[in-house]
């Protein structure tokens, strides 16, 4: 297919004889913005934004589990409370990508945060098999409220880069590769199914190795 001026060529089908052509457009793909991490300051202010309320803690609690557990939104969206052991500091995540499931690991503070919400949660009856990020009616959170909840605190946080679920993911996992974590143990982390690709997905998000390379020229 050719392109010019940015858009979409215009590709003529003829029939066997040569005969009545018809002219198919063919779109042009869209757009792929690059990933945009956040700094740990730019988390802080985010979950500053939060609103003092039982809406508002259970949104930092959201925001802490996509920040430091790397979750997908559907996977986070999911959990139950029977899911998680902040005990062991663990998190069972059942509806992954593909139909698979896995064991995440999550660090004691975030648990912490996580449980100032589950708190909340039990005093307004929601049971156990409600998921762990609901209304306080019990009924699911939708994704579509959060892809309008995370630019909006990104807004009142004065954070200039997009701010979205995934985006806490890419964070995650930047901050995993910068603090020297294994390869392996970061695939597991984020459920994907080959170490080459986690490679991939960690040189798309922060290509440390160009940096470093060039960082280190002098003039």
């Amino acid at each position: 297919m050719a392109w010019k001026n940015g858009e979409s060529a215009i590709i003529t089908h003829r029939t066997s004889n040569g005969r009545n052509p018809r002219k198919v457009a063919k779109k042009k793909p869209k757009r792929r913005l690059p990933p945009e991490v956040l700094s740990p300051e730019e988390i802080a202010a985010m979950m500053d934004a939060c609103a003092d309320t039982p809406a508002g803690i259970r949104n930092r609690a959201l925001i802490t589990v996509l920040y430091r557990a790397g979750l997908r939104i559907n996977e986070a969206l999911e959990l139950r409370p029977k899911d998680l052991d902040p005990r062991n500091g663990a998190i069972r995540v059942l509806f992954a990508k593909g139909g698979r499931s896995r064991t995440v690991g999550m660090d004691g503070q975030a648990f912490d945060a996580l449980g100032q919400w589950l708190e909340i949660r039990a005093a307004h009856g929601i049971n156990g098999l409600d998921p762990v990020f609901c209304l306080l009616n019990g009924q699911p959170l939708q994704d579509g409220y959060i892809r309008v909840l995370f630019p909006r605190l990104g807004r009142q946080a004065g954070i200039a880069k997009r701010v979205h679920a995934h985006g806490l993911r890419h964070t995650h996992a930047s901050e995993l590769r910068a603090e020297g974590v294994d390869i392996g143990i970061i695939s597991k982390q984020l459920g994907h199914r080959t170490i080459a690709t986690t490679a991939r997905y960690l040189d798309h998000i922060a290509p440390y190795a160009v940096i470093e390379a060039l960082h280190s020229r002098r003039w």
